[in-house]
This record gives structure tokens, C-alpha cells and sequence, in this order.
């Protein structure tokens, strides 16, 4: 068959829930040996309306803690008609996408990863409109979901191949690799094959089926481990899957886990390979730290029912764990603020007995206090350094649980992270719990992240209590506090996280980092820190025997996977430390995350993967993306789209009635700031600019009635010429409806919506439209955007894009009111408080400084001006070109013009 007739009919859907599973539907299977008779006699009998799953592998490879996983399946239609199969796969969360592909008929379709801005195309469109165009995206508790659906010709086969990579994180004692295996049906060469190489050597390894008889299990999974090897094979036959021996449905469903530990003899575990490192710090037989420990817990009235049993369970577990040594508080939070007692408190058996009933007996209150009830619970933490210095060397710790929002006391969420951050000051690590979905947990991750601390969420379930435990469980017993892991400053290029406030027993922490050319032999490491009584201090050197032996053993395995380990954690902490911070710092942040991202080729929540030669009937591409932890869970996505193996075609064309018709002239501000304002019963304009540094943002319209608000962040010109006025030009827009809670980010690389929320992102050569609340957002590609607003306003957002020989050499944004008239008469800004009739007077009109610019005398306000005659350009039509304008120009940034000075129009943040 010709290859591209044969990829005529192959049609494909993708799409990307959160989630980790190895699905196939109707069905997945393999005979592999078998002559192609016998092969097609079997299939015969275990497909699914003539489609089967010929194969289905799982191979993973795990190098020094860092796991590189490829998930293969192939599918064949034996049927004489095209059928329609899914492969599902989840992946954890923490995992990064590397590769895709598929192969059909001969041909290869190869996943292209690229920034999200340059990847995605018109997918967001259908999704804000309750469509999925291609791509779902759904957060599991630990996992995430990848989806294809795929129409396959008859006769003919399909092969795909997903690649991810993690860095395994040790977590009471032991790494696990968690792989999901649900193929729907029986599968004809079913194989998980996990191969693990440890320098350190492996202490002990595990696998387990959940879904699996043990007796089946016994029988169906090999395991072995010797030295720095270890081994893993699942490969069970088609009757061992069966959940019957008449039965053609599959016992394969559920989690399959490998669970390993590596050997602790050495305290030092320091690999170095190709100029690259990896510290692996966990030391033993350590003595556990007294702790003081303060719980702070939501009592408000969202907590009734099932949440706050759930609550007082895990309470009463945890403080029954609490060890004699330990001191503890509790302090609960509604409307008002609380504390058991005041103060800490030794975790004597009587203590903790009542405290136990203490939290048998609270009652639920109303509103939220968050910021009172975790400054309550800092200040006891703070009293041990005034009133109880015999505690000061215990490990102190802060855990807060929350299932909502703050609504009493202070409330803005900037101040409450400032309060919490100057209030502990580094002193110890706070844990932050986000019960349920009904919290901000980006606002909760922020302020752990801000206090040495990290967020967990606490999924609304029946094992809620035990969520809670196993949270606890994993910081109950400190080991040292205020680790810090020191290189030789002269031979380190580049380092992670390398100091800790404190490690618990049962953890690890991982530091990676680049060397220096010629530093590799010379290289150590220092470690620092506190323990229970005594300081501990140790010095780790490179064995460069051992790495010769290792490198040997492993060659160039060990060499890439240390060098993508570091890559991974850098990108994982680049991405945490920009949601901390706003404006130049966070696209610094941005921009190095993406650089390495794209380097390593991984999908991360700022780049994504399309699919070279695959397009939908309108053109559009799948796009495989990162889902963020508010991400749709699947049963709310709408209906799949379908996709062509095949050349692309071109998308449809608009039609002429579609097209917003733009008014002849329109108020705007464009270019270096040029401000025009249309005056249209004098059929006249009126012209300002406004010189101001660059990172400024002017509020350009306020609607205190409705509070729809357009401002705008000027950048400048990357070509600098020193002595010179460097111009600046709008480089970020902030369009917001808080009546709504809508809001929109524009810059000349992309359009993001609710970015506050983690709303979808937009690349400026979609073509798109966009509904939300009375609020219609149309993106024509690589021209402009048109926001209308319901009782509002209609305004046009113009992409200007340098080309080769412009004096600019930035791209930047033009801002445009096309229609003015249902905003209200207190509407104020630099262009709104121009939105209702203005009236002037010109006299006295006088040669200029400029023979073609003359003078005059202009009466506006009640102010004597005086004005130059010019032109300036409207692109609101033409970004390219312009159309001229004529236009009375007002000096000295509008002064006389403006109400006030231009500097009252200067805000501090885009919404």
C-alpha cells in the first residue's frame, strides 16, 4: 500500500489528563515467535472487534536515582475496516515528558518539544469554549494521565513510544517506582522490565502487584539484586492476565511497585561524571532531635462534617506519636484565634491526654483567620528563644491545615506571605496542608517554599486521616538541622539547593552541580550542620578509582544520567523559585527554565511537545503539555478532537462577515509611547507622550464602576545607544473584569488568561476565540486580539514584530479603544478619561521650531497651552505600515492635557 494512502484514514486524538497508566482500548496484545499465521490465529481469538495489542513494554532504567522510562505499544487491526483503539499512560507528576512517537505504516511521527509559546496552536480556543481540542489535562493525587485515541486502517498496525524521566525521591527508607497497569484487555507480550544500577550498592529490593493473587505474583514476578544491580522482570502470559481461565477480561489493574534502598555503610556518596556531580546525603545511626512541634489548624465552618472527624482522627494519631522529649502546642483558627495553651509544652503522658481531649472537644467557628492563626502559632515557636533557651536546640516545626481561603483579619495574600516571612525569619520550616480543592494551594506552596517548608494537598477522601499520618510521619523524627553542603567555590559552575534548614530520618537530600574544566580529581564536598547535642561535620573526596570502575561498568549511561539529573533538579527549582517572585526577576527565572528545559529536551510547564505531520481537518496540531496541579479532572473535559496522520492542511479561512469592522478613527497609544486621543466633534486629534523608564506600568483605563481596568508595562528598546533617549514601548498588558474575576496578560510572545489561576497560554499565532463571563477575546494570528466586554468596551491589541533592518529591535504592543461608549462617565486612565467629549479651542496657529510643524495656542481644561501641529500613526489597521494622523500635539507628557501629573498614573502591578 502506498504510505501516504495508508495514512489517509489513521486518525488521531490526543490527549493529556494528569495521570500514570498503561491502557489500550478496544484492545492491546501480542504473540511474539509465532509464525504469522499462528500469530493472526490468536489475535483472532483475543481481539476486540479485530484489533489487538500485539505488545506492550515498560522499560525502565534507574542510574543513581535518576529513572529513564520508555513505555512501548504496538497495536494491529486485523478487522477489514478502520477501528478505533486508546493508550493510556500515567506518568508521576514529578516526571518530565522527553520523547514521543509514533509509527504508522512505515512512516514516523516524532514529538518536536519546543517553547510553549512556539508549540501550542489553537487547542486553548476549544478548551475555554468547553471543547478539548485534542488535549486533556487531569492531576491525580501522584500521577498524570496521557491519552491517545487512534483510528487504525484495517489491516495495519500502529507502534508508540512515550519516554519520561524523574528523579526518584527516598521517603521512609526506600525509592519507589510506581507504574500503572490497566490494558483493558488480555495483552499478547505484556512486559515491565526494570534494570536499577546503584554505585552505593542496593540494600534491598521489592515488587509487588496489586492487583495480582500473591500465589500469581510468586509465580509471574523475578526479582533479584547483588552488589550495585538489581533486577526486575514482569512478563506474564496471557492465561496468568486472564481473571478466568474461561475469561477474556484482564486481571491487570492496579498499581505494579518497585521499592528498592541503596547501602549506607559510607557516609559519602559522591559521583562525578563528565563534569558533572551528584551528592546523595542520607547518614545513619544518627539520634533522633527532640523537636517543638506546633499544629495550626482551620476550625472554620467549611470544616464541618467529614473534613473535621477526618481531622481529629489524624490529631489524636499524631499526638499519640509524640515523644517524651518533644514539646508541643496546638492553635486553631475561625473567626478568632485560639491555642490550647499558650506556649510549649513537654509531651508528657499527661500533657498529650489532654490535649487529645482538647481536640475531642473543639467546636467549629465560622470565618477564616489564617493570618492570625499562623502568626499565633510562629510566636510560640519564637518564645523558645526568650523564655525557653533550654529548647532552642530542638528542631522546631510549623504545620498549618486549611481547607479554604482567608476571610477574617488581613486577607490580602501578598501581606499575609510578608507577616508569615517576617515573622519566622528563617528560623524553622513550615508545612503547609491544603485540604480539599477549595484552596489557593499556589498561595500555600509560596509560602512554604518562602519558609524552608513545602505544601502537600490533602485530597477529600476516605483515607484523608491517613494522608494526614503519612504527611506527618515523613518530618516526625529531625536528624539534623541547618545542613550545608559546601564545593570548592573555584571549581563549581553551577549548584542546586545546597543548604537545608533539616533532614529527617528516612529522606535524602540531593545536591548536583557543574565543574569546572580540570576540577574533577581535585573536588569534595563539605558538610555542616547541627544534631541532637552535637554538631556534625564530615568531608566527602571523589574516589577516582571507583568512578573509573563505575564508568567502565556503566560508560555512558552513568556519564548522561548524572548530567540529567542535575539538569532536572535545576529546571524543578528554577520552576519553584519563580513562582515567589513577579516581574524581571521571574522572567530571568523563566528564561533560564526554558533555556534548559528546551537543552534537555524535556516537557515542563514552559515548554510542549507537538507532533511533527499530524493535523486535525483544520489544520491544528496535538500538542502534548505539562498539566498544572489545577488542572480538570478528566469527567469534566468535553468531547475529544480527531487528528490526521497525514500531510497538514491549511486551517480554514475567515469569512469578510466575521471580521470586526474597526471605526475610521480610533483613541490609542502605540510605538514610543505615542498617545492619540480622537476628538471627534472637532473631527481633530490631540497627541502626548509619555517618557518614562523602562519596567513602568501606567494605568491607561479605570472603570471604578464595574473596575474593568486596562494597564500597561513599558519596556525598552534592546538597542541602546549611550548619551541617546532610549525609546520605550509597551511590552505587557494587564486587561481585567473583577466582577468576574477575568483577567488577561498580553505580551508580544503570548496571551495568557487568568494567569493568577494558572489559566491557559496562548501563542500569538493561534487563531482563536475565547468566552468567558460576558467577555468575548478573539486572537487573529500574528495581527491582533479584539477583548469586547459585555456593558463595557471593545479594544484591539496590535502585535508590532521587528524585521531585519528595523531601528527597533524588540517586539512590542499597540493598544487601541474601538468602541468607548457603555463605559461609565467616572472612567479615568491615560486614554479613559478621554472616553467622553473633550472640548478645546486653537488659536493663534505660528511657524514652528519645524517649518512643517506650526505652533498655536490651545485652550483646553480651563489651561493655555502651547501645541504643535504633526503626524503620528494609527496601526490599528496596518500593524506593519500605519496610516498617518494628524494631530495637535501636547507637550511635557500631556501636561495641561491630563488631569494631574503623568506620574499619577504610575501603578505597581499590571492588574
Amino acid at each position: 500500500m502506498d504510505g501516504a494512502m495508508g495514512l489517509r484514514g489513521l486518525l488521531l486524538c490526543v490527549y493529556l489528563v494528569s495521570l500514570l497508566v498503561l491502557q489500550a482500548m478496544p484492545a492491546l496484545g501480542s504473540a511474539t515467535g509465532r509464525s504469522k499465521s499462528s500469530e493472526k490465529r490468536q489475535a483472532v481469538d483475543t481481539a476486540v472487534d479485530g484489533v489487538f495489542i500485539r505488545s506492550l513494554k515498560v522499560n525502565c532504567k534507574v542510574t543513581s536515582r535518576f529513572a529513564h522510562y520508555v513505555v512501548t505499544s504496538q497495536v494491529v487491526n486485523t478487522a477489514n475496516e478502520a477501528r478505533e483503539v486508546a493508550f493510556d499512560v500515567e506518568i508521576p507528576k514529578t516526571a518530565f515528558i522527553s520523547d514521543f512517537a509514533i509509527t504508522a505504516d512505515g512512516n514516523a511521527f516524532i514529538g518536536d518539544i519546543k517553547d510553549k509559546v512556539t508549540a501550542w496552536k489553537q487547542y486553548r480556543k476549544a478548551a475555554i469554549s468547553g471543547e478539548n481540542a485534542g488535549l486533556v489535562r487531569a492531576s491525580g493525587r501522584t500521577m498524570e494521565q496521557f491519552t491517545i485515541h487512534l483510528t487504525v486502517n484495517p489491516q495495519s498496525k500502529v507502534t508508540f513510544q512515550l519516554t519520561y524521566e524523574e528523579v526518584l525521591k527516598r521517603n521512609l527508607k526506600q525509592y519507589e517506582i510506581v507504574i500503572k497497569v490497566k490494558p483493558k484487555q488480555l495483552v499478547h507480550h505484556f512486559e515491565i522490565n526494570v534494570d536499577i544500577f546503584e554505585p552505593q550498592g542496593i540494600s534491598k529490593l521489592d515488587a509487588q502487584a496489586s492487583f495480582l493473587p500473591k500465589e500469581l505474583a510468586a509465580q509471574t514476578i523475578k526479582k533479584s539484586f547483588s552488589g550495585k544491580k538489581g533486577h526486575v522482570l514482569f512478563r506474564p502470559t496471557v492465561s496468568q492476565q486472564q481473571s478466568c481461565p474461561t475469561c477474556s477480561t484482564s486481571l491487570l489493574n492496579g498499581h505494579f511497585k518497585v521499592t528498592y534502598d541503596v547501602s549506607r555503610d559510607k557516609i559519602c556518596d559522591l559521583l562525578v561524571a563528565n563534569n558533572h556531580f551528584a551528592h546523595f546525603f542520607a547518614p545513619q545511626n544518627l539520634t533522633n532531635m527532640n523537636k517543638n512541634v506546633v499544629f495550626v489548624i482551620d476550625i472554620s465552618g467549611s470544616m464541618r462534617g467529614q473534613k473535621v472527624k477526618q481531622t481529629k482522627e489524624a490529631l489524636l494519631k499524631i499526638l499519640g506519636d509524640l515523644q517524651p522529649g518533644d514539646y508541643f502546642d496546638l492553635v486553631l483558627f475561625g473567626s478568632r484565634v485560639q491555642s490550647w495553651k499558650g506556649s510549649l509544652v513537654q509531651a508528657s503522658e499527661a500533657n498529650v491526654q489532654a490535649a487529645k481531649d482538647f481536640v475531642q472537644r473543639f467546636s467549629l467557628d465560622e470565618a477564616t483567620n489564617l493570618n492570625g492563626g499562623l502568626l499565633r502559632g510562629i510566636e510560640i515557636l519564637n518564645q523558645v528563644q526568650a523564655s525557653l533557651p533550654e529548647l532552642s536546640n530542638h528542631a522546631s516545626i510549623l504545620i498549618m491545615l486549611t481547607d479554604g481561603d482567608p476571610t477574617e483579619g488581613v486577607t490580602d495574600r501578598s501581606q499575609i506571605l510578608k507577616n508569615v516571612r517576617n515573622a519566622i525569619r528563617g528560623r524553622f520550616p513550615l508545612y503547609n496542608l491544603g485540604f480539599g480543592h477549595n484552596v489557593d494551594f499556589n498561595f500555600l506552596e509560596v509560602m512554604s517554599m518562602e519558609n524552608n517548608g513545602r505544601a502537600q494537598r490533602i485530597y477529600e477522601d476516605r483515607d484523608a486521616t491517613q494522608q494526614l499520618q503519612g504527611f506527618y510521619s515523613q518530618v516526625a523524627k529531625p536528624l539534623l538541622v541547618d545542613v550545608d553542603l559546601q564545593y570548592p567555590q573555584d571549581a563549581v559552575l553551577a549548584l542546586t539547593q545546597n543548604r537545608h534548614k533539616q533532614y529527617y530520618e528516612g529522606s535524602e537530600i540531593v545536591v548536583a552541580g557543574r565543574i569546572a574544566d580540570n576540577k574533577q580529581s581535585s573536588f569534595k564536598a563539605d558538610v555542616r550542620a547541627q544534631g541532637e547535642g552535637q554538631k556534625f561535620s564530615t568531608t566527602c573526596l571523589v574516589d577516582e578509582e571507583e568512578m573509573k570502575k563505575l564508568l567502565r561498568e556503566r560508560g555512558h549511561m552513568l556519564e548522561n544520567h548524572v548530567e540529567r539529573l542535575w539538569a532536572y533538579l535545576t529546571i524543578q527549582e528554577l520552576l519553584a523559585k519563580r513562582m515567589k517572585v513577579d516581574g524581571e526577576e521571574r522572567a530571568n527565572l523563566s528564561s533560564q527554565a526554558l533555556r534548559m528545559s528546551l537543552d534537555y529536551g524535556f516537557v515542563t510547564p514552559l515548554t510542549s511537545m507537538s507532533i511533527r505531520g499530524m493535523a486535525d481537518q483544520d489544520g491544528l496540531k496535538p500538542i502534548i503539555d505539562k498539566p498544572s496541579e489545577d488542572s480538570p479532572p478528566l469527567e469534566m473535559l468535553g468531547p475529544r478532537r480527531t487528528f490526521l496522520l497525514s500531510a497538514l492542511q491549511p486551517p480554514p479561512t475567515r469569512s469578510s462577515s466575521n471580521t470586526q469592522r474597526l471605526p475610521d478613527r480610533v483613541t490609542g497609544v502605540d510605538t514610543d509611547p505615542h498617545f492619540i486621543i480622537h476628538v471627534p466633534q472637532k473631527e481633530d486629534a490631540l497627541c502626548f507622550n509619555i517618557n518614562e523608564e523602562p519596567g513602568v506600568i501606567l494605568s491607561l483605563v479605570q472603570d471604578p464602576n464595574t473596575g474593568f481596568s486596562v494597564n500597561g508595562q513599558l519596556i525598552g528598546n534592546k538597542a541602546r545607544s549611550p548619551g541617546q533617549h532610549d525609546g520605550t514601548y509597551f511590552g505587557r498588558l494587564g486587561l481585567a473584569n473583577p466582577a468576574t474575576a477575568f483577567q488577561l496578560e498580553v505580551t508580544p510572545q503570548n496571551i495568557t488568561l487568568n494567569p493568577g489561576s494558572g489559566g491557559p497560554v496562548f501563542s500569538w499565532r493561534d487563531q482563536a476565540v475565547l468566552r468567558q463571563d460576558g467577555v468575548v477575546v478573539t486572537i487573529n494570528k500574528k495581527r491582533n486580539l479584539v477583548v469586547s466586554v459585555d456593558d463595557g468596551g471593545t479594544f484591539e491589541v496590535v502585535l508590532h514584530q521587528v524585521w531585519k533592518g528595523s531601528s527597533i529591535h524588540q517586539d512590542f504592543l499597540g493598544f487601541y479603544v474601538l468602541d468607548s461608549h457603555r463605559m461609565s462617565a467616572r472612567t479615568h486612565g491615560l486614554l479613559g478619561q478621554f472616553f467622553h467629549p473633550i472640548g478645546f479651542e486653537v488659536s493663534d496657529i505660528r511657524p514652528g521650531s519645524d517649518p512643517t510643524k506650526p505652533d498655536a495656542t490651545m485652550v483646553v481644561k480651563n489651561r493655555r497651552l502651547t501645541v504643535t501641529r504633526g503626524l503620528q500613526k494609527d496601526y490599528s489597521k496596518d500593524p506593519r505600515h500605519g496610516a498617518e494622523v494628524s494631530c495637535w500635539f501636547i507637550h511635557n507628557n500631556g501636561a495641561g492635557l491630563i488631569d494631574g501629573a503623568y506620574t499619577d498614573y504610575i501603578i505597581s502591578d499590571i492588574f
